[in-house]
């Protein structure tokens, strides 16, 4: 009976023995399967995040192009501006110290072909006017000045000083009647950050990388969004050395640009030929101890 009861229990178990296998041979492809099923969601739910964080990076830059675009047509609509500015310009030596130059100064401009300008700094005191076919430089601690004639617009203008007379109209950047596509020029990425206070304003805060620099601007929000703060860096320098300029006292009034444009040597002013402006040191961009290779 015992017998039989075994061989009973072995036929019952039979069946078993023959599932239990095949149960166990189902259950892997199960397991792989969902282990597929678990890497193909995680597959789907990082495209999915690459997705949005391109869309959000596409999001990101057109707002800030868009932006961008309100500035540079802002500005160019604006006949008159006057404006008073802070800059920091910095050098390295060959000793891989980082210097920098502070300058403060002003802008009165009214478009198309008239301007004047102040510079102030530690080694410097200078004032610039053009009043559409003369440019003079004025080098008050000299008291010596350089009279050029330029003929043409502000925009002639920027073009002349950087490549003729090597020096720089300040906030050239703001001031021509193409600043978008000057800007945007080798631009390769462009991204809003969000909103900064620059002086108490509330200003949209974009950053825009190209080939050799990567620059930010503050925008002021707003009905005058102009520039309230503007950073170039330099990346293929050492060290990466910025430049910064913050804008004050914005004013584009119809009589903000209604200012003298015309030049009178003060008393006593040397005048010297334009083939010697290096002689007119206090109109260069750095102090004479800044020279590339001069020694400290």
């Amino acid at each position: 009976m015992t017998q039989n009861l075994c061989k009973a229990l072995m036929s019952a178990a039979a069946p078993a023995l023959i599932l239990l296998p095949a149960l166990s041979s189902c259950s892997k492809p199960a397991q792989e399967n969902a282990t597929e099923q678990a890497a193909t969601e995680t597959s789907a739910t990082e495209q999915a995040g690459t997705e949005q964080a391109g869309a959000a990076q596409d999001e990101s830059a057109k707002n800030a192009k868009g932006l961008l675009k309100a500035m540079a047509d802002y500005l160019a609509a604006q006949k008159v501006i006057s404006l008073s500015y802070d800059s920091v310009f910095e050098v390295v030596t060959d000793q891989q110290q980082k210097l920098q130059v502070a300058t403060s100064g002003t802008v009165l401009l009214n478009r198309p072909d008239k301007v004047r300008t102040t510079r102030k700094s530690g080694f410097s005191d200078t004032e610039m006017v053009f009043d559409g076919k003369t440019l003079s430089f004025l080098g008050k601690g000299q008291n010596a000045y350089i009279q050029a004639e330029a003929p043409g617009t502000i925009d002639t203008l920027v073009e002349q000083l950087r490549d003729k007379f090597h020096r720089q109209l300040p906030g050239a950047d703001f001031l021509t009647s193409n600043v978008y596509d000057e800007l945007m020029t080798d631009v390769t990425d462009v991204k809003d950050l969000g909103s900064g206070v620059i002086d108490g304003k509330e200003c949209d805060h974009l950053a825009f990388r190209a080939k050799d620099t990567d620059w930010q601007i503050w925008i002021a929000q707003g009905d005058t969004p102009y520039p309230c703060r503007y950073v170039i860096t330099s990346k293929g320098v050492d060290q990466a050395p910025q430049f910064t300029m913050t804008i004050r006292d914005w004013n584009a009034s119809a009589g903000a640009g209604q200012g003298d444009f015309s030049f009178t040597p003060p008393a006593g002013a040397k005048k010297l030929d334009i083939k010697d402006l290096a002689a007119l040191k206090e109109t260069s961009d750095l102090p004479e101890n800044y020279k590339v290779g001069a020694s400290k």
